[in-house]
């Protein structure tokens, strides 16, 4: 009997030591400055960092001083090398991390963005001394300034830009967004390659936006909600979710989540099913299942509302 031949033995990968905040700490090479503060259990803010995306170094938060190096450093893209040493905590992180959520809570509406508020507290971080505070409720601003809501890319995405109700299933509040790229990686070439958003403009023109410009349901949207499931800030939201907060009544505290499997077909996705008051209010999908990471089609993701108690017509 011929034997068959073995797979080859992937060597183990090189260990690296580094030095963070006076300990030192050997990770594997190609790891990040992030790996190896998480492996020391140091939080390191981030809020455009995704565990399932390439790391798109635009939100900044997560800078760390680097002996030697002349700027301050991304942690979540920049990989380890011999030798490093690297402060997590000095004066000119703590500064820098200060002015970068204090510009973000000033020019966009993070009030439901729990760990945005956390960095506020942590850094003493003051947005009010830029201005007036970004509202929390666009239409509210809409109906004060009479500005009228602007066509898909054609403004920047602002805090006067009322949220997009032009579909059933997720609402754009482009007043929330933060430009954090991770929903324009979700739908392009790192999972669903629909390329259906991207950003659009230069500077303080740059806004999320459909291919020339569509309304969502005229544009190549498949409406897989994966884009919902990496925002960081809630720009991006289950309609559900959206008339809940609108009505005053969503309560995560009332809320129990049931793992599950996708019904629809044999891939066998896994699913977190968001119930409240006996409604299933949203779905989620474990970043690390082996097969979707978190991603998941239109079915799974938004077909649900037949389970939902349904309110019976009149005889």
């Amino acid at each position: 009997m011929t034997e068959l031949p073995m797979a080859p033995v992937k060597p183990p990968a090189r260990l690296i030591s580094v030095t963070i905040d006076g300990q030192q700490v050997e990770v594997p090479e190609g790891s990040t400055i992030l790996d190896a503060c998480n492996q020391l259990g140091i939080d390191t803010p981030t809020l455009c960092y995704g565990d399932t995306l390439a790391p798109a170094n635009a939100c900044r938060i997560c800078v760390v001083e680097l002996e030697g190096a002349r700027t301050l450093i991304p942690a979540c893209a920049r990989k380890v090398e011999p030798d490093m040493v690297i402060h997590t905590d000095s004066e000119r992180v703590r500064h820098s991390r200060k002015m970068v959520i204090e510009f973000l809570a000033s020019s966009v509406d993070l009030s439901i963005t729990p760990v945005a508020q956390d960095y506020l507290r942590r850094y003493d971080g003051r947005p009010e001394r830029y201005g007036p505070p970004a509202p929390a409720d666009p239409e509210r601003d809409h109906k004060r300034t009479g500005h009228h809501e602007p066509p898909d890319g054609q403004t920047a995405a602002t805090v006067h830009s009322p949220a997009k109700l032009d579909n059933d299933l997720y609402v754009r509040d482009y007043s929330k967004c933060i430009l954090c790229y991770k929903c324009v990686d979700a739908c392009g070439e790192q999972y669903q390659n629909t390329f259906a958003i991207t950003v659009a403009g230069r500077g303080f023109d740059a806004r999320i936006s459909t291919e020339y410009a569509n309304p969502l349901p005229e544009s190549a949207c498949v409406y897989c909600g994966n884009c919902i499931a990496v925002c960081p800030t809630g720009a991006l939201m289950f309609r559900s979710e959206h008339d809940l907060r609108d009505a005053a009544a969503w309560d995560e505290s009332r809320q129990t989540q049931t793992d599950t499997i996708c019904p629809y077909c044999g891939v066998g996705c896994n699913l977190t099913l968001h119930v409240q008051d006996n409604q299933i209010v949203k779905v989620t999908s474990p970043d690390d299942h082996d097969i979707t990471r978190g991603n998941l089609c239109i079915k799974g993701r938004f077909g649900f509302q037949h389970v939902n108690p349904q309110p019976r017509a009149p005889l």
